[in-house]
């Protein structure tokens, strides 16, 4: 039976709490990325403004956790957003759509009653590593 690789990924260049998880799992071709907020890596302190400047900096965070693990967004195959208030699902998807301009992942969007430090939007994704070709089928 072969061994599957663990591999832990850990990148200063997006938020890094001293918490029991770590910023993504790499596993059998697969990128695993906690969830991201929109937090400042340096005050860490979720940025102003709402749930749009959040998506932004999350997003900004999932970005940079993929690219230390070998992967990217054009590779991203499901992702989950959290948020706090349904009203928000239009403007969170206008900035996910800056992000994602094509070939959109599979994506759940949920209405929770709270997450972290008051977040108004929280984003998981699953991605794959290596080449990767992207086929269309109607």
């Amino acid at each position: 039976m072969s061994k599957i690789t663990r591999q832990i990924i850990t990148t200063n260049n997006a938020v890094r709490y001293d918490l029991p998880f770590n910023q993504a799992i790499v596993a059998n071709g697969f990128v695993y990325l906690s969830g991201c907020i929109g937090c400042d890596k340096d005050t860490m302190q979720l940025v102003s403004g709402g749930a749009v400047p959040e998506t932004t900096k999350a997003l900004e965070h999932v970005t940079a956790v993929l690219e230390a693990a070998g992967s990217g967004l054009d590779r991203v195959v499901k992702a989950t957003v959290f948020i706090q208030d349904m009203a928000d699902f239009a403007n969170i998807n206008e900035v996910y759509k800056k992000f994602f301009p094509n070939n959109y992942p599979a994506r759940t969007c949920v209405q929770v009653a709270r997450l972290p430090m008051n977040a108004k939007v929280e984003i998981e994704v699953v991605a794959l590593t290596g080449d990767v070709e992207t086929k269309s089928k109607l």
